[in-house]
C-alpha cells in the first residue's frame, strides 16, 4: 500500500546555482560601465591572473611613455625590453604589496574580508582605472595638459573605486573603508601618476 507524504514535510531544496565565471574582460571594462555591479559580482573571487596581466601591460605602457627607453631602444633593444621586464616585474611585486597592506589594514579596523579577493581586486581595480592615462602618456608628453587631467581624474575613480572595494569586500563602513585605503592610493598616486622629472 502507497504510504502517502506526510503534510509537514517539505519538498527538497533545489541547489544553488552556480556563479557565473567572471572574465578578465568584463571584470575589467565592467568597473567603468558598471563599477558597483561588477565590484559585488567579483567579490570573495581571487582573481590573481588578471592582476598579474594588468600589471604587466600597465608597466609597458609606463615605461614605454619615457625618453630614457626610446634612448635605450636606440642603443639596444635587447637591453630596452630586458629593462622594461625588469620594471613590470617591480611593478607587480609593489602593486601586490599595496594590495597586502589594504588587506591588513581593513582587517584592523574590523573587516573580515578574504586575502586573495581583498589583494587582486585592489590590483586590478588600481591599474584598470589607469588605462586611460597610461595610454595618453604612451602617446603625448607627461606634462601635457590631457595628461595631468587624465592623471586627476583617473585618481578620483580609483579612489573612489577602492574604498568600494573595502566597504563590500570586508563590510566596513564608508569612513573606516576611506581610512583603508588613503595611505596606499595616495602615495601610489603620488610616486606613479605625478612624479618628479616626467619624461626622463
Amino acid at each position: 500500500m502507497p504510504v502517502s507524504p506526510s503534510p509537514s514535510s517539505s519538498p527538497p531544496r533545489e541547489p544553488a546555482a552556480p556563479r557565473r565565471r567572471l572574465l578578465w574582460h568584463r571584470l575589467i571594462f565592467g568597473l567603468w560601465y558598471r563599477p558597483v555591479e561588477t565590484l559585488d559580482e567579483a567579490r570573495d573571487r581571487s582573481v590573481w591572473g588578471a592582476a598579474a596581466f594588468l600589471c604587466l601591460v600597465c608597466g609597458a605602457l609606463g615605461t614605454m611613455g619615457r625618453d630614457s627607453f626610446w634612448g635605450q631602444w636606440r642603443v639596444s633593444p635587447a637591453l630596452a625590453l630586458e629593462a622594461m621586464a625588469i620594471a613590470d616585474g617591480v611593478l607587480l611585486l609593489a602593486s601586490l604589496l599595496l594590495g597586502v597592506a589594504t588587506h591588513a589594514i581593513a582587517r584592523r579596523l574590523g573587516g573580515n574580508g578574504k586575502f586573495g579577493p581583498t589583494v587582486t581586486l585592489f590590483v586590478v581595480l588600481f591599474w584598470a582605472t589607469d588605462l586611460p592615462r597610461l595610454a595618453l602618456d604612451a602617446c603625448l608628453p607627461g606634462d601635457s595638459f590631457a595628461v595631468r587631467a587624465a592623471a586627476w581624474t583617473t585618481s578620483g575613480f580609483g579612489y573612489a573605486f577602492a574604498a568600494l572595494l573595502i566597504r563590500g569586500q570586508h563590510h566596513l563602513p564608508t569612513h573606516k573603508a576611506v581610512a583603508a585605503v588613503s595611505v596606499q592610493m595616495l602615495a601610489a598616486v603620488a610616486l606613479l601618476k605625478f612624479p618628479t622629472g616626467v619624461g626622463s
